[in-house]
């Protein structure tokens, strides 16, 4: 009874007080019947990514590196560059000049030929480039010179009037123009055809047809045969001459009081001329002005 009393007492202290786990990988003890926190859960996960990745660490560098299966090794070229001894004085130290005569001897011969070599190339180059320079700029000139425009070119390739003249069967029908035909020999040959229409001359004036009329000497308009046999131009002559005799004054009062029936004309005369006697008026042809 008093062992069962025992154990049952330390059963009920280990459970009331918090005691310390075993200490598992190094990490911190985790406290037995107590429940972690989310932020708790994770920084110890934090924890041991680290460490996963210190670990990872180690054993790369640990790990030899060795040539492929297929490389060749042979064929591998080392190049040795010889350390700057100058590298540590300054210029201005008075001993530099005396160290950099001394080093000079110790150079080799093939880094002293190409030393040498290297303004000889490079002045070569500059003449080399300096000549094709100057031939571009010849080979532009010549092309400038030869270059025609494209009006230049159809007039050489255009027929003389007298060649056309010589290669046609009509050559009266030849005209200054038909040279600058696309095809000049075809033109030619439909103006020559038989009942072909002339183009009318003003196809090639800048003004529009009967539009410019300077060169024109029109007459004065001149009353029809039948008209004129009324007498009707001889009373107006005789008005006009009365009121030329007028004065100012008579004539404003004309304006403002008109007088009417001033021309005793027989209006059977006039009847007889328009209904009996009217003729046709003369009409202009085509191509006449």
């Amino acid at each position: 009874a008093l062992q069962l009393a025992v154990s049952s007492l330390a059963f009920v202290v280990m459970t009331t007080m918090d005691i310390d786990g075993p200490v598992l990988n190094g990490e911190a003890p985790a406290k037995v019947g107590v429940k972690l926190t989310a932020n708790q859960k994770k920084k110890l996960k934090k924890k041991k990514n680290k460490k996963k990745h210190a670990e990872n660490n180690t054993n790369a560098q640990d790990v030899d590196i060795k040539p492929e299966p297929g490389a060749d090794v042979a064929n591998v070229q080392i190049e040795y560059v010889a350390a700057d001894p100058l590298q540590d004085l300054s210029p201005d130290d008075p001993s530099y000049a005396e160290f950099a005569n001394v080093f000079a001897k110790f150079v080799k011969k093939e880094e002293t030929e190409a030393l040498e070599v290297a303004p000889a190339v490079e002045a070569e180059k500059k003449q080399v480039e300096k000549k094709e320079e100057k031939k571009e700029t010849e080979d532009e000139d010549g092309e400038e010179k030869n270059k025609i425009s494209k009006k230049q070119k159809k007039r050489e390739k255009r027929l003389s009037i007298a060649v056309l003249k010589q290669l046609v069967k009509k050559p009266e029908v030849v005209e200054a123009w038909d040279v600058s035909a696309a095809d000049p020999l075809f033109l030619v040959y439909l103006k020559s055809l038989r009942n072909t229409a002339p183009v009318p001359r003003h196809w090639n004036q800048k003004r529009k047809y009967l539009q410019g009329k300077r060169g024109i000497e029109k007459g004065a308009f001149a009353l029809p045969d039948f008209i004129a046999a009324t007498g009707i131009s001889k009373i107006r002559a005789a008005i006009q001459e009365k009121e030329e005799m007028k004065k100012a004054k008579q004539k404003q009062r004309e304006r403002m009081q008109p007088k009417m029936n001033k021309m005793d004309i027989d209006y059977q005369v006039l009847h007889d001329a328009f209904f009996k006697y009217q003729t046709k008026p003369k009409m202009t042809r085509y191509g006449d002005l």
